[in-house]
């Protein structure tokens, strides 16, 4: 009898915890209370940039990726992920991010990342632009894909702002929402870590919602 194959989880790996009770009317300022840490993450995102590049000559010249680099790039992903679960990617607690790349263990949310002791120096010339454009495809819809005559929105951000919607008469978020929208982040999440060189296991066209993540898929 033929079994399914079981795929391993994926090495990027995303977990949130919704917390309750939340503020009916919190998310109304979030965009100003935030603006902080946009404008740090301005400064980091131009350094991700530079830190990218000089990633990829190391990879093509060694296989690998070189640990500072990685460390940072991930602390960015992971900073940005921060933010827009408080924000209006999720809305998914009103506790204030912190201001750090590392991981805060007593945060809501988690975003990790196993450090590949060896990567692909061919795949390194093709993937962050051939190999992963049809997530890009998939990406642009969730986050910037949709057009109203007012403005330009992602499916994920029209989700959180229905969870804004139902949370400010009801005082209570959806869990079938929000795990739909996790899901949705999570696998923004993967392509970013694929695009970014930080990976060589590609994202699965596959949405995992909830919380947690898969620990295996049959």
């Amino acid at each position: 009898m033929a079994t399914a194959a079981v795929h391993p989880p994926y090495p990027a790996r995303l977990t949130a915890r919704l917390d309750t009770p939340l503020s009916r009317w919190l998310w109304l300022v979030k965009w100003l209370l935030a603006v902080p840490h946009y404008v740090v993450l301005a400064f980091l995102w131009i350094g991700f940039l530079v830190t990218s590049v000089a990633a990829f000559f190391a990879i093509l010249l060694t296989g690998r990726y070189p640990r500072p680099l990685f460390t940072y790039n991930t602390g960015v992903l992971r900073w940005s992920w921060r933010v827009a679960y408080y924000t209006y990617g999720a809305l998914g607690t009103d506790r204030y991010p912190p201001f750090t790349l590392a991981e805060v263990p007593d945060y809501p949310t988690h975003w990790e990342l196993a450090y590949p002791e060896r990567l692909s120096r061919g795949l390194v010339l093709v993937k962050w632009w051939l190999l992963i454009l049809p997530h890009y495809l998939v990406v642009a819809l969730l986050l910037g894909g949709l057009r109203a005559p007012w403005a330009d929105f992602g499916l994920i951000g029209l989700l959180t702002l229905i969870g804004a919607v139902v949370l400010a008469f009801t005082g209570g978020y959806p869990r079938s929402l929000f795990d739909l929208v996790i899901g949705l982040n999570r696998w923004v999440l993967r392509v970013a870590a694929y695009a970014a060189l930080l990976t060589d296991v590609y994202p699965p066209f596959r949405l995992d919602q909830g919380g947690e993540e898969p620990e295996a898929t049959a």
